[in-house]
């Protein structure tokens, strides 16, 4: 709604939909829509969010929240004050992977959990030999763009809700493609950071480290993979696939340079089967928050989940610029999402 009025209808037209709109304020107006989701574009979601929850709608969106976590915490401080349910894309807990991972967790695989390390991203191209695969506002500052804003939200409910709470990162940004050519076949400056490598200290003494880039070219299983290692055994999953090796399977390498390597590394893991069917993420957390509207479900994944994720964005860019660890504190609706309050600093290294 609000975009292309007959690619809307011809996508409605195919689910069985009968009914669309383009005019949001007439849908807003109207009792019979109850939940609002908003999909735009980041700097869009904020000022839409707020006319829903003041149209006394439940609001469902995209992350991240907003560009600031001040903004993030008024819109959770709106959503509580109207009595509105609200919730935020956190697809990645849906992912069959990761929910192998949170099974082989739930059941003690791993032992002691003593780190995660996650790989993500892919070439974008930069638009003269290929098309990019992206939008060009990604990589401009000014239109919300940046791999730090986009992905770190994303890493702080994948470990917040799988491996330990989130508390400090330090991270380090960059700008590798400087300059881009864009939809209409312009060159602009492309002056977001495009690739983000950041270390994180999770509750427990787990320590992640986890590279965003949209300027890498991928040779390992999946556009995304995280590789968590305890004291019984390790799992690599992608998207849908999750690989283990038992403390009673690890091989017995030993380091001699003059030889050429014989172990076949990639062979000595287990795949984990898939047991289940599983559906798309997206769907599956969207149903999820539909039975919390409807039926009173428990539901955790609200906009001030939202907000946390902001929060690390925020620090990981002041890591970045003032090149140091950062603390990320306790986040509730009551906090100032002041980057002084919430700027308190670890020991440097």
């Amino acid at each position: 709604m609000g975009r292309n009025e007959e690619k809307v209808k011809a996508l409605a037209k195919r689910h069985g939909v009968e009914r669309v709109a383009k005019d949001v304020e007439a849908a807003l107006a109207n009792p019979d829509d109850t939940i609002f989701f908003d999909a735009g574009s980041t700097q869009m979601r904020v000022p839409l969010l707020t006319r829903a929850i003041e149209a006394g709608k439940h609001v469902y969106c995209e992350k991240p929240l907003s560009e600031t976590l001040s903004e993030s915490l008024a819109l959770a401080r709106l959503a509580r004050k109207h009595g509105t349910k609200s919730g935020i894309v956190q697809d990645k807990l849906y992912l069959p992977g990761l929910r192998k991972i949170r099974m082989l967790i739930d059941a003690g695989f791993f032992g002691r959990i003593l780190s995660v390390r996650g790989e993500f991203g892919y070439w974008v191209f930069e638009g003269d030999l290929q098309p990019a695969q992206r939008p060009s506002w990604n990589y401009r500052k000014a239109d919300g763009g940046g791999i730090i804003l986009d992905m770190l939200p994303h890493w702080r409910y994948v470990l917040d809700n799988l491996f330990g709470a989130v508390k400090a990162v330090t991270c380090i940004g960059a700008t590798h493609i400087p300059h881009r050519i864009d939809e209409s076949g312009q060159t602009y400056k492309a002056d977001a950071d495009d690739a983000a490598y950041a270390t994180f200290q999770l509750e427990g003494g787990v320590i992640a480290h986890i590279n965003s880039s949209w300027a890498v070219r991928v040779k390992r299983d999946d556009l995304v993979t995280f590789q968590v290692d305890g004291t019984h055994g390790s799992a690599v999953a992608g998207l849908t696939s999750c690989y283990t090796q038992h403390r009673v399977n690890t091989p017995r390498p030993v380091w001699n340079p003059d030889q050429p390597q014989t172990m076949q590394f990639q062979q000595q893991w287990e795949e984990v089967p898939d047991t289940q069917l599983y559906e798309n993420g997206f769907k599956l957390q969207w149903e999820d928050f539909i039975r919390h509207v409807v039926e009173d479900e428990p539901w955790r994944y609200d906009l001030l989940e939202g907000a946390k994720g902001v929060q690390l964005a925020e620090l990981g860019l002041q890591s970045w610029v003032e090149r140091r660890w950062v603390d990320v504190p306790a986040l509730s609706l009551d906090s100032t999402g002041s980057i002084d309050s919430i700027g308190s600093t670890s020991e440097e290294n």
